[in-house]
């Protein structure tokens, strides 16, 4: 086995690929477009590589068998003030010796540009941290990841540790979930108190809307592990991206007595239910599934949720939590909570008060190189 660097057009393609013949067969991945796949290392259509400096690296056994990205995320090392490079798109064979082979050279990679820690896996694309470690089943929703039991094993075994665990959990009405009611009494009187009224996106506005949200997400979460600023290009490339399959009447924003946003809450339909069977591709019919399927959706990921500072406490995330449950309830849908850091022990107890069921645990790792 060998490590090379990914350098033309023909390795990314190797890169890209691997997961679709690693995962070939395997009953609860779920292929993504592939063309999103490779939107990720494209600068036009990703911005967060505007602040990144990395590399890809293959792993070859006459063919590639395994894979790897280190990179050093200048704006996430300025905001949190320390030299922490980053690992992932790990993808890997199982094989103890060809993971070592990974990881040594994004840890090198790594040390070479002056970082003290390595962490990951952590993704290009928003929102993707970690490993499964518990739960891995049922199929994972749209932007979330997926691996084989042994990574863990792996990344173990070459000295990184658990630095962070994130929850996910699921509400189903097909289950019989109905939010308790002494949370609806609650909500009327937080909505009453403060004044706040909560209302749905606005699709013709969506990019300014977008923009809202996120001026409202970077400072209600300023302070959770992990965090750094989402610019305004990454913005306006979620609301391009988002356009084709969001749901407005599950995406809301919270305003305070004189209109200002003081917290929103994002749901967005799973795609992945519809893009399974599709290996990855729209052509020739797939598009078409995805057409007369995003309307009969039933299954969505909660995406985000946040407070800003000045109404955190005053059950705010409850009284968006109710207005969200309300608007899907109709529908029966299954929700997923995706995710909740572990020791974020307000927003967790909150969800099991609201009657929500554990489902997966995923974990980011680190380690001093």
């Amino acid at each position: 086995m060998e490590v090379r660097k990914v350098e033309t057009k023909t390795d990314l393609a190797r890169f890209v690929k691997l997961p679709y013949e690693l995962y070939h067969g395997d009953p609860i991945w779920v292929p993504p477009l592939r063309s999103e796949q490779w939107g990720q290392f494209d600068v036009q259509r990703n911005p967060m590589l505007e602040h990144c400096e990395y590399a890809l690296f293959l792993l070859l056994n006459s063919k590639p068998v395994g894979r790897i990205s280190a990179f050093v995320d200048h704006l996430a090392v300025e905001y949190w003030r320390e030299p922490i490079g980053l690992f992932g798109s790990y993808e890997c064979v199982e094989s103890d010796e060809g993971a070592r082979m990974l990881l040594e050279t994004a840890r090198s990679w790594l040390r070479e540009r002056g970082m003290s820690k390595m962490r990951g896996p952590w993704s290009f694309a928003s929102q993707e941290w970690g490993l499964v470690v518990e739960g891995f089943t049922p199929p994972p929703v749209v932007m979330a990841p997926y691996n084989p039991p042994y990574y863990n094993e792996q990344l173990l075994g070459f000295g990184l540790q658990k630095v962070k665990d994130l929850m996910v959990y699921y509400a189903d009405c097909r289950e019989g979930y109905d939010i308790p009611a002494r949370y609806l009494t609650l909500t009327d009187k937080v909505q009453q108190r403060y004044g706040l009224t909560v209302r749905p996106v606005n699709m013709k506005r969506l990019e300014e809307e977008i923009a809202t949200l996120l001026s409202v997400a970077n400072r209600s979460i300023a302070r959770n592990w992990g965090f750094y600023p989402v610019t305004e290009a990454e913005g306006k490339a979620l609301a391009r991206d988002l356009q084709q399959i969001l749901d407005p009447s599950a995406v809301l924003i919270a305003e305070g007595p004189g209109g200002e946003p003081v917290g929103f809450a994002m749901a967005i339909p799973d795609v992945n239910v519809l893009l399974r069977g599709l290996n990855g591709r729209l052509w020739p019919l797939g598009w078409l599934k995805l057409l007369w399927g995003l309307p009969r959706l039933r299954q969505y990921r909660m995406w985000a949720l946040g407070v800003v500072p000045e109404y955190q406490g005053k059950a705010v995330d409850a009284l968006l939590y109710r207005r969200l449950y309300a608007a899907l309830y109709p529908r029966q849908v299954r929700l997923e909570i995706n995710y909740v850091l572990e020791d974020n022990a307000p927003m967790n107890n909150a969800l099991h008060n609201l009657g929500v069921k554990d489902l997966r645990r995923y974990r980011v790792y680190e380690m001093a190189i």
